[in-house]
């Protein structure tokens, strides 16, 4: 599993990623204890509002940004967005009003939309056996998983001796080191790729998805997720200091319950994915969750059952969220792929945006136990349409008919410049 880090490019990538994702998990345990703070049992309906936020930038930035970005250097652009986020971080322990708050999270949260998307584009490029760039995904899940488990862990124990404000300084670290190890990096250079008009640059990604029937699928697991995952992320510090009466500690160990079994996942998925297709991991991993959300309402009633359900939750998520880089890789081209990506994370991101203040707002003005049931919904629709669209035979290279099209026709432009990849499932 551990194979891609003898690639040395990766290897500091990986590392990179790692040291963001402690200090950002670290910033969500302080932005939850911030919301229970000003909200007290609201504090599902403030954090779901800010998390909403942090969405709507995700939506809007990433497209844009990976077109504008298109012809800059592309170790240029990861140091200076890691810069960016490092001085949002740095200025959160120091301001007084949730608004100030809320407005340096949001400009932090749209560095995060470019950079993500870039980051996650170069892989494929550094591993191009398909059998590493696997191994890499589990990895990435993993250092994904280590925000939910150690950061939270780390933060339980910092918070016996600081406040919670003082947590945004380890994000600031995290990112400072995140962009010193991009800078050691030795990235790829993409040759004989012929720059494209930027309208083409900014809606080829979303014309992927709609022309391709994998990728269909996977927007509908995405939705899967966002309804699972925004239970997680939205209720936790509800149900564990308003429900239970504990503390932020406890909060902390529920959520690194959750990461926990994501990264129990994230072990077991290289294997897995040898005798399971991608389709058939995700559906699973969303039917998982599903069942969790169904059941909510009558197994959350004490916090040792809060945390195997979390265990459970999260092995689920991982199944869900691990394989869909395969599915993005196999659908695009080098060229294609930062565009592609950065459609993945808009479209992922707007159903969480869905998720987000559903979570929230249901539980504020019911109960958790009605978000619950309430996100069960949305979560078996996306298993149900992820099953339905996606198709059960799902070659790599799939069968392509256009002959009915004019060759000036912008879509038969669009397949001409993919048909190498096979890439397009339209006939």
């Amino acid at each position: 599993m551990f194979s891609p880090l003898r690639h040395p490019g990766y290897r500091h990538l990986f590392i990179a990623q790692v040291a963001a994702l402690l200090g950002t998990g670290m910033a969500t345990v302080a932005l939850s204890l911030l919301a229970h703070d000003l909200a007290g049992a609201g504090a599902g309906e403030t954090l779901g509002a800010a998390l909403a936020i942090k969405m709507v930038a995700y939506i809007g930035v990433a497209p844009f940004a990976s077109a504008l970005a298109a012809r800059l250097p592309r170790k240029t652009l990861l140091v200076s967005l890691d810069v960016v986020r490092a001085v949002v971080a740095a200025s959160l322990p120091f301001v007084g009003e949730a608004w100030q708050v809320y407005a340096l999270m949001t400009v932090l949260y749209i560095a995060s939309a470019a950079f993500t998307p870039a980051f996650q584009a170069m892989i494929p490029d550094l591993l191009p056996d398909e059998g590493e760039y696997t191994k890499a995904l589990s990895l990435s899940r993993l250092a994904a998983d280590l925000e939910s488990v150690a950061s939270p862990v780390l933060a339980a124990l910092l918070l016996a001796f600081i406040s919670y404000n003082n947590l945004f300084a380890g994000t600031a670290l995290g990112f400072v080191i995140s962009a010193l190890f991009v800078v050691g990096a030795t990235l790829p250079l993409l040759k004989n790729i012929q720059p494209r008009p930027f309208l083409q640059r900014l809606t080829g990604g979303m014309r992927l998805f709609a022309l391709t029937p994998r990728l269909r699928g996977l927007l509908a697991i995405s939705l899967a997720t966002a309804a699972g995952g925004a239970m997680v992320f939205v209720n936790t510090v509800v149900l564990v200091q308003s429900r239970f009466g504990l503390s932020d500690q406890a909060t902390a160990w529920a959520l690194a319950a959750f990461g926990g079994g994501s990264m129990t996942a994230a072990v077991v998925l290289p294997r897995l994915l040898g005798r399971l297709t991608d389709r058939l991991a995700m559906v699973l991993g969303a039917a998982v969750m599903t069942a969790v959300l169904f059941a909510g309402p009558w197994l959350a009633v004490s916090y040792p059952a809060l945390l195997a359900m979390w265990v459970v939750m999260g092995f689920g998520y991982s199944l869900t969220i691990t394989p869909a880089g395969r599915a993005l890789r196999r659908s695009s081209t080098p060229d294609d792929r930062p565009a592609l990506f950065a459609a993945q994370f808009a479209l992922s991101h707007a159903c969480w945006l869905l998720a987000y203040p559903v979570a929230g707002l249901v539980s504020a003005q019911a109960q958790p136990g009605a978000a619950f049931l309430v996100l069960a919904a949305p979560c078996a629709l996306g298993t149900l349409l992820g099953l339905v669209v996606w198709p059960a035979h799902d070659p790599e290279n799939l069968v392509h008919s256009h002959d009915d099209l004019d060759p000036e026709d912008p879509l038969m432009m669009l397949w001409t410049a993919l048909q190498p990849t096979g890439s397009i499932g339209f006939r």
